[in-house]
């Protein structure tokens, strides 16, 4: 069974291979994916640009992760002191720190770098703190997806595989956390009713193959 999960995902080539490079030195093994999900994991439509994700095996999240925090902490020196963070509030700042999932590790560094030399120190016990409030707010299911439901049960209904796939992605659809963990991206309610519309569909689409098998 494969267990590996993203560690880091990029845009570029060169930048996921220098990500491999570094954590290679460190005795820590990764694999390189390309991902282009069709759609995103609330039915929006929206499409993911193109993505190189790096990969590790999750006994190794934490060590990968400090590896490159470590790597950051080391480019800080070499930040320019206009760079754009500089003209950040405090409070826009720490929501960096409160969201270090939706920035890259050297803005994480440099915030709290900067939050320093203003006198508003962050030490690692608070920044723990920050980081488990973050995971409890992400662990949440997504927004009651009503409409996809409602929609899900007409397609398996008609016999359409759209209602298969619809079920199928809400019963199965998984989203990765910043410290590596899967979880379900749906409430156990929309679940049910994705496990629910899934088999509708399939034996109404099994039935439909069946009559026109025998009768077409």
């Amino acid at each position: 069974m494969d267990t590996y999960i993203v560690l880091k995902r990029f845009s570029s080539l060169e930048e996921a291979q220098e990500c491999r490079k570094l954590l290679s030195e460190k005795g820590v093994t990764t694999r390189l994916a390309d991902n282009v999900p069709p759609v995103d994991i609330t039915f929006s439509g929206n499409t993911v640009g193109y993505q190189y994700e790096v990969q590790i095996d999750p006994a190794n999240f934490a060590n990968a992760e400090s590896i490159l925090e470590e790597q950051e902490m080391q480019s800080l020196p070499l930040v320019e002191d206009d760079h754009y963070l500089y003209q950040f509030s405090d409070e826009e700042l720490l929501e960096i720190l409160q969201k270090p999932d939706e920035w890259n590790k050297l803005d994480y560094a440099l915030a709290r770098e900067i939050l320093l030399k203003r006198g508003k120190e962050m030490d690692q016990e608070k920044l723990d703190l920050l980081k488990q409030k973050r995971l409890m707010q992400l662990r949440e299911p997504e927004p009651q997806q009503k409409y996809w439901v409602i929609f899900g049960y007409i397609s398996a209904l008609l016999g359409g595989l759209l209602g298969i796939a619809i079920g199928y992605m809400l019963f199965s659809s998984k989203k990765s956390l910043p410290n590596g963990e899967r979880i379900f991206s749906y409430s156990d309610h929309d679940r049910k009713h994705g496990t629910n519309i899934f088999y509708i569909g399939l034996f109404v689409f099994t039935i439909s193959v069946l009559i026109k098998m025998l009768w077409g």
